[in-house]
């Protein structure tokens, strides 16, 4: 890691006293005094940090723990606050303050990328140029440099282990319009989950499954829960038997002993949700500081210590991406430019308005 701090130089003076001669006599030359080696010590003080940086994420209230812990401890004298909620909520929290006349946020970080576009054409968001994209792919970056990928989520099938066995479990989308799982499906409803309306957007926006998919799947007796983690716990407390789940956040419940199992399917979709910096905000250098690090080696490690995948690929993931079959390709221009449209249909359909 590099130091913040400017380290002394160590300096050696060489004092040399030499004898004269004087009258017309001979005199015994004055030995020179001993060369001195101390060091002289630099005053230069350490770089201080004080204040504090506001992130608006809706990111699970564990890995948000884990990052201020981390950052607080890099970085004493800077207090990590945030405001944590679904991604719905906190879109509507940066819209009303925007509407207010200033976003109270210096970084904003939630789950649903395309929603990325409307901060940047809203005038939320400002350009920052992370020294740490660097060691990223040039496609996690906005190419008007708006915003970084920071982490990866994998949207797949989970299944409760207690009423569902590996060989049983559905193995693709298609798979889970299968009768046998008939009122035994569950997701989070994407107008509160932005994972989930990425997954769901990415899924209708695709020449492959689009609209009719969400339909099949309603007419399946697919049941929504309000949010990411209700989704999780209510199908590994088997109210469920099956469900369109995140890989993270299964990871998290099973390492809690909960009787769920995960796995990609073929076209899992992937998301890259990013983070960005927001125009004018109250603590622009810290909020820069928290920004470099989550992309940092550091900050990734700890989020693959949490059961994410990292951007970076100087980062050892805890998750085999070999174990997915296949990525269903997207479009992100037509992401943004269809979600509420695709969202509305979906709405429609489930009966939600």
């Amino acid at each position: 890691m590099k130091k913040l701090a400017c380290l002394g130089l160590s300096l050696t003076m060489t004092l040399g006293l030499l004898s004269a001669c004087g009258g017309g006599a001979e005199t015994t030359p004055t030995p020179a005094p001993a060369e001195s080696t101390a060091p002289v010590e630099s005053s230069a003080p350490e770089k201080t940090y004080s204040g504090k940086v506001m992130m608006y994420s809706s990111m699970q209230e564990d890995q948000l723990m884990a990052i201020k812990e981390g950052f607080e401890k890099k970085y004493p004298g800077i207090t990590m606050e945030y405001y944590f909620a679904g991604t719905s909520k906190v879109v509507t929290k940066i819209s009303t303050e925007a509407q207010a006349g200033h976003v109270d946020a210096d970084v904003i970080w939630v789950g649903d990328a395309a929603t990325y576009v409307s901060f940047k054409e809203s005038d939320i968001l400002q350009k920052y140029s992370s020294p740490e994209a660097a060691n990223l792919d040039p496609a996690y970056v906005d190419a008007d440099g708006y915003y970084t990928a920071a982490r990866l989520v994998g949207v797949g099938i989970a299944y409760n282990t207690v009423n569902v066995t590996p060989e049983e479990a559905p193995k693709t989308w298609d798979d889970l319009l299968d009768p046998k799982w008939n009122d035994q499906i569950v997701m989070s409803d994407p107008g509160t989950a932005g994972t989930t309306k990425y997954w769901m957007n990415a899924i209708m926006c695709s020449d492959k499954y689009g609209v009719d998919y969400m339909q099949k799947l309603h007419d399946n007796g697919c049941y929504l829960e309000s949010g990411t983690t209700a989704t999780h716990n209510q199908l590994a407390a088997s109210a469920y038997k099956v469900g369109v789940c995140l890989d993270y956040v299964t990871a998290n419940l099973v390492a809690e002993g909960s009787p769920i199992a995960f796995l990609y399917p073929e076209d899992t979709v992937s998301i890259a949700s990013p983070i960005g910096l927001v125009k004018d905000c109250n603590n622009e250098e810290n909020g820069k500081l928290l920004y470099d690090y989550i992309l940092s080696k550091e900050g990734q490690e700890i989020l693959v210590a949490n059961n994410l995948v990292s951007v970076r690929e100087d980062v050892e993931q805890a998750v085999d991406l070999t174990a997915i079959p296949s990525m269903l390709e997207s479009d992100f221009a037509k992401l943004a430019s269809d979600s509420d449209a695709n969202l509305d249909a979906f709405n429609k359909i489930f009966g939600l308005s």
